[in-house]
């Protein structure tokens, strides 16, 4: 058996690094390898790749498209090479004399392929070194020991689901990208991309644009007045009236009825409050972060999906967040989140809100519809960054996911909701199926947030408040001002990014792991 170093492959060089310094108690020292960093110490090497080093591919004599009909390529077989020559040859050459190999990819289908990649390029050096797994959902030093303490075996099984679909998307989106480009006409680097996911995410943008360019717009008439008593600031208040099923309506669709609603509210002298109802509505915390979720999130900050999950891949590697890629809405029973809260409150920027979360009388989290087992919800992890150590766009999303944990522990928001009904008696408006009673009908709701709650933490969701005073039933109230507006109809919008991903999780297409990415090639294609 081999008697040299250890060898321990990252998915990353960033990861590599990490991880050395981690088992090695920051002594580890770099060295360069065919150009790729190998931090060594103690008998032991780590090395990090740059996600796949080995792409599939058809033989070269499938290469010609004139020649090659693109049904041949269903059948074609499919070959391995290296794509990054440099850190292959350099795992090939630490991997001959290596006493170990520790697989530390990362924990998921896709780390799984790569683990099993580096595995083979082993194997070709080295038939009989021992080649173990550990797997981490976060670069902490605590889960890495842990990991690294109890190694586990390679599931060959998952790589050969992320093997399968590698295959089917070459060969889809070869045959495809072929056919529809010489059909066209269109080649060279004016070809017709077409891939398994790209393909039919296209399909939802295509549809949603043909269902605007379809949409036929209709005219409407809204009418507002402002309402005041008789010391006091005026307030907004928007005619309705009762469709044939009972149910408000604003929206005014004749013209001449809008006219002759306008006329009314114009001529009188004043309203008369009618009704008057108050209710209290609970506002719960959010649920903790899946993928779709942060981007989600992130997107309403002004990220892209494929700038959201590239910083976040980056504040998990320097361990201050778990990984990115992830299903769960639940977090795992062995999180402690007063423990962790804990930790946070000694960061400047959180301290305030961490101590308001700890002297609530009960920290518990919510849930998410969605629990799997292997990663948690994206969350802070309790290391610490300062705010020197990340660039402005890594602390914004930093930030984002503190404070979206912050909210998940928080306590429920309170908003008191006000609806105040005025009617102007006499009004006389009726005409073309529009409101046949004779009392022209006004409403005003108001919103005020009693208890803060969660928002106190989590300042990413509205928090506008609608000012409508206290007044009861009988009150005589002013009209100082009215407006009528022409509206149309508007077709439904475009999707943004974050929207799309949604959508494609919706109706199966994609994973987490590849969304963001089909996104980003569309755009760029």
């Amino acid at each position: 058996m081999s008697r040299g170093p250890e060898l321990i492959i990252t998915e990353k060089d960033n990861a590599a690094r990490r991880i050395a310094d981690i088992l090695s108690g920051e002594s580890a020292t770099a060295d360069r390898m065919n150009d790729v960093n190998v931090y060594e110490w103690g008998g032991k090497r780590c090395i990090g790749l740059s996600g796949h080093v080995v792409g599939v591919d058809f033989p070269a004599e499938y290469n010609d498209w004139r020649d090659v009909e693109p049904v041949e390529l269903i059948d074609a077989p499919v070959t391995k090479t290296p794509t990054q020559e440099g850190i292959v040859a350099a795992l090939r050459r630490l991997a001959r004399n290596a006493s170990r190999v520790v697989i530390a990819t990362d924990y998921d289908r896709e780390g799984e392929l790569i683990g099993k990649e580096a595995y083979e390029l082993v194997r070709e050096v080295n038939e009989d070194v021992p080649v173990d797994r550990v797997r981490f959902s976060s670069i902490t030093e605590n889960e890495v020991q842990e990991a690294f303490a109890n190694p586990d075996d390679l599931d060959f099984e998952l790589a050969a689901a992320g093997e399968a679909r590698q295959t089917i998307d070459l060969t889809w989106g070869a045959a495809l990208t072929r056919f529809l480009s010489l059909s066209a006409r269109q080649l060279g680097d004016d070809f017709i991309s077409v891939g398994r996911v790209q393909g039919p995410t296209l399909k939802l943008i295509v549809d949603r644009e043909r269902e605007i360019q379809a949409f036929d717009p209709e005219s409407y008439w809204e009418l507002t007045g402002e309402l005041a008593k008789s010391s006091g600031d005026p307030f907004e208040a928007r005619y309705f009236y009762l469709n044939d099923e009972g149910n408000e309506r604003e929206r005014v669709w004749d013209e001449a009825v809008a006219d002759t609603l306008t006329e009314a509210l114009d001529a009188a002298d004043g309203a008369t409050v009618d009704d008057v109802t108050r209710r209290t509505q609970t506002d719960d915390p959010p649920t903790p972060f899946n993928t779709t979720a942060f981007i989600r999130a992130a997107g309403s900050l002004g990220y892209s999906a494929q700038r959201a999950m590239s910083l976040a891949e980056d504040l998990y590697t320097a361990g201050y967040v778990t990984y990115p890629r992830t299903d769960n809405t639940v977090y795992p029973e062995d999180l402690e989140p007063r423990e962790l809260i804990e930790e946070l409150s000694a960061a400047s920027a959180f301290g305030d809100d961490a101590k308001q979360l700890l002297d609530q009388d009960d920290i518990t989290p919510t849930e998410g519809d969605e629990e799997t087992t292997d990663h948690p919800p994206i969350h802070p992890t309790g290391e610490l960054p300062s705010r020197n150590d990340l660039s402005d766009d890594e602390w914004e999303i930093y930030e984002l996911v503190v404070r979206r944990f912050f909210a998940t522990v928080a306590d429920d928001a309170t908003w008191e909701h006000l609806k105040v009904v005025a009617e102007i008696a006499d009004a006389a408006v009726a005409a073309n199926g529009e409101p046949t009673t004779e009392d022209l009908t006004l409403k005003a709701n108001g919103k005020r947030l009693v208890e803060a709650g969660y928002h106190a933490v989590y300042p990413y969701f509205s928090q506008s408040e609608t000012h409508v005073p206290d007044v009861t039933v009988g009150d005589e109230l002013a009209i100082t001002d009215t407006a009528i507006e022409a509206k149309q109809t508007q077709p439904p919008r475009r999707y943004g990014q974050s929207r799309l991903i949604e959508t494609m999780e919706g109706v199966g297409i994609g994973t987490k792991s590849t969304r963001h990415h089909t996104i980003e090639k569309l755009y760029d294609r």
